[in-house]
């Protein structure tokens, strides 16, 4: 039996220690897991880390304003550099003033508890009842600072992004009882969007009726009017002017580093984006000043009815950073050589602009638009605009002009989308600083080829 029992041994011992190996392996497996659930699930609530500006609290979740900047090196990265590589400026991420808030560090972070904005409401006694109050004050006081709007006598109104507030605007303005929709316009070239966004729901309100300068159809109409203009960077105002019109003023662009204030825009209803405006595009924060009560309580309920009111996480963090916008005006107006938000980037996009067209001059084969100087009451100086889009033309034999690049791996957009010929392409100015210096070199390369 003793004997016996001593040949079972090993065959235990074999069986233990298969568990014992198999058990740590299952452990292992756990804590690896869990290690790289640590770095992969940034939001997660249940681990603590620090580094580069993010901060994540057990139960809060803490935000920071270049919280998307790692991911973008870290894609750029993998993207192959040198001539071979193919260069994207056909939309305009304004991925340029990144550099600006890596340097405020912690000026721009939230933390917002978990328990925190829980509720749909945000002032139930505002007719826009999702706005936060916070986003509303800074908003006020940005417009105060730039001197760039009439925020007096206006209710604002919070929107996913402007775009979302385009749709609410035109909801707005449409009769509901009309036999017809009503026709929206824009003089050409108008923002490639706009018929596209116009006619994507094929509402029974509203239509896309074209180019503004050619709309000869009688009745009422709603004309869209940017300023400056995206795609060309012209300074715009209504052209049809009839009686029956109604005005939408998309002043995306308006702000110092684009084009020379003159003076506080005081319209009916105008639409303003935190994208352009800072360049903080993936907030998806836009807002409109609107004078009549009754359309702003219609824009609110569209929202209403479309999201249910805008995430009051954008609006606090959207919040924060336009309060670090105005902070570093009234810090540069008190302080000699501190330099704010809207210096910096205008002293970027106008570093662009003189390489550009001495590069366009160089070539021959290309035009671009002449902008006359005009009094910024911001700057309190005469100065040029300097768009945040090129409008490029191909002069000679070149009738499209986007191909033509293309065939350069530059990717444009088409003066196709903004109704008018196919020798111009619109090109972002907003791009990294990599992007935009390769996009010159291009512009070199085809001259020297020619």
């Amino acid at each position: 039996m003793w004997w016996g029992s001593m040949a079972k041994l090993p065959n235990m011992l074999s069986l233990w220690n298969l568990l014992v190996l198999s058990l740590a392996l299952n452990v292992s497996l756990i804590l690896r897991m869990v290690s790289e659930s640590q770095e992969r699930y940034i939001g997660s609530s249940c681990f603590k880390k620090q580094g580069d500006g993010h901060v994540f609290h057990e139960g809060s979740l803490t935000i920071s304003s270049s919280l998307s900047s790692n991911f973008a090196n870290s894609s750029r990265a993998n993207h192959p550099q040198g001539n071979g590589r193919v260069i994207n400026l056909d939309h305009g991420d304004p991925t340029v003033y990144e550099t600006f808030w890596r340097q405020m560090g912690d000026k721009t972070t939230i933390t917002i508890p978990g328990w925190q904005s829980m509720s749909y409401f945000s002032d139930a006694s505002n007719i826009c009842w999702f706005l936060e109050p916070e986003l509303a004050k800074e908003l006020v006081r940005l417009h105060n600072v730039v001197g760039n709007a009439v925020t007096d006598g206006r209710h604002i109104v919070v929107g996913t992004g402007s775009s979302q507030l385009f749709l609410a605007a035109l909801y707005a303005l449409s009769p509901p009882d009309a036999a017809e929709p009503i026709s929206v316009v824009s003089a050409a070239p108008y923002y490639s969007s706009y018929p596209s966004m116009t006619d994507y729901q094929k509402s029974g309100l509203y239509k896309w009726a074209g180019d503004a300068d050619s709309f000869e159809k009688e009745g009422p109409y709603i004309e869209l009017v940017t300023s400056p203009n995206n795609p060309d960077g012209y300074v715009r105002r209504s052209v049809v002017n009839r009686s029956q019109g109604l005005l939408v003023h998309d002043l995306a662009y308006y702000w110092p580093q684009y084009t020379p204030i003159s003076s506080p825009a005081d319209h009916e209803l105008t639409l303003f984006t935190v994208s352009k405006s800072t360049g903080h595009a993936g907030m998806r924060i836009g807002w409109a000043l609107v004078k009549d009560q009754e359309v702003a309580k219609k824009m609110t309920k569209f929202i209403e009815l479309n999201t249910i009111g805008v995430s009051k996480d954008s609006q606090l963090r959207a919040a924060k950073v336009l309060r670090a916008v105005s902070d570093s005006c009234v810090q540069e107006r008190r302080f000699q050589g501190e330099e704010s938000f809207f210096k910096f980037s205008y002293n970027i996009m106008s570093q662009r602009w003189k390489q550009l067209r001495a590069t366009v001059e160089r070539s021959g084969m290309f035009s671009l638009p002449r902008f006359s100087p005009a009094f910024c009451t911001f700057f309190t100086q005469i100065l040029e605009p300097q768009p945040a889009f090129v409008w490029l033309k191909c002069e000679g034999e070149i009738e499209d002009c986007e191909s033509f690049l293309r065939r350069h791996k530059i990717l444009t957009r088409s003066g196709r989308h903004f109704g008018v010929s196919p020798k111009y392409v619109r090109i972002s100015m907003l791009d990294t600083d990599e992007n935009f210096m390769q996009f010159l070199d291009r512009l070199s390369a085809i001259q020297i080829q020619s």
